[in-house]
């Protein structure tokens, strides 16, 4: 386990990401390059509901600097820029999105042996203001978020929760919306499945009395092959197959299913990421 809390939105990250990283109802191109001056290349091409969308990106790394680049179809330059230990256990990030002046963020992450804090700050007239701080040790810390408009003077998002970790096993309780939602999730690594876990969440929304339970797993076929599937109480069935074509290049196919409705179009997506 790493040393200290680690920072407030990764608590319950591992059991989100077994049950919604790499689903995806789209088509999917990505291709990766690298040049000897240490530029990495990456194109994506996506076709998104009908609707076909790509961009070109480049990253340069140097001693403790990042800088991004992103060129979007849509004409957007993203760019982004993080310098990690300018001070001691400190990430400093400022991004924008041109044309649109007003999209600047600067964000200060600090981590700590005992505790991490972050916040950001939007670099326009009236900016928002998130922050976020966790408290405790690598088994059990305790964190909380928050967003505030300085425009209108309100706060826009406020989130408590706690993490529990172990070698095999994390859970996570977290109090959001203002406290109108609240989320419980749990995973468990097994030797069953290969290095795969098991995973279930449960979400309650107070303002509409409703609950959703889901539980899904991880399964490693082979040192190449990934499966997993996911089932939830509305009949939402997801089931994704991740194959290794090639070292760091991935083959991805996913499915979204109604079993409540069957007689509804299933959803396939596909995702192709090439790294030569």
């Amino acid at each position: 386990m790493s040393k200290g809390p680690g920072l407030f939105s990764d608590f319950g990250k591992k059991a989100k990401d077994v049950l919604n990283k790499d689903y995806s109802p789209d088509q999917k191109i990505t291709i990766h390059s690298s040049s000897f001056s240490g530029v990495a290349l990456t194109s994506n091409v996506a076709n998104k509901g009908g609707l076909s969308s790509g961009d070109v990106g480049a990253r340069y790394k140097y001693e403790n600097a990042e800088f991004d680049v992103k060129l979007e179809t849509e004409s957007n330059i993203v760019t982004t820029l993080s310098v990690t230990d300018f001070l001691p256990s400190t990430k400093a990030i400022a991004s924008i999105k041109l044309p649109d002046y007003n999209s600047g963020k600067f964000e200060v992450q600090y981590l700590h042996q005992h505790a991490s804090f972050t916040g950001a700050l939007g670099l326009n007239k009236s900016p928002a203001v998130d922050f976020s701080a966790a408290i405790g040790t690598p088994s059990i810390a305790f964190g909380a978020e928050a967003t505030y408009i300085t425009a209108s003077g309100e706060f826009a998002k406020y989130n408590t929760g706690v993490s529990l970790t172990k070698p095999d096993s994390n859970a996570s309780v977290i109090l959001a919306d203002k406290g109108d939602s609240i989320r419980f999730s749990s995973l468990c690594n097994l030797n069953q499945l290969n290095g795969g876990a098991v995973v279930g969440e449960i979400s309650r929304r107070f303002s509409t009395n409703e609950n959703t339970l889901t539980v899904g797993f991880s399964y490693v076929v082979d040192p190449q092959t990934l499966l997993k599937a996911k089932l939830n109480n509305h009949g939402n069935l997801g089931a994704l197959v991740q194959h290794e074509l090639m070292p760091k290049s991935f083959l991805t196919i996913s499915g979204a299913f109604d079993t409540k409705a069957l007689q509804n179009t299933p959803k396939f997506g596909l995702a192709l990421s090439l790294k030569p």
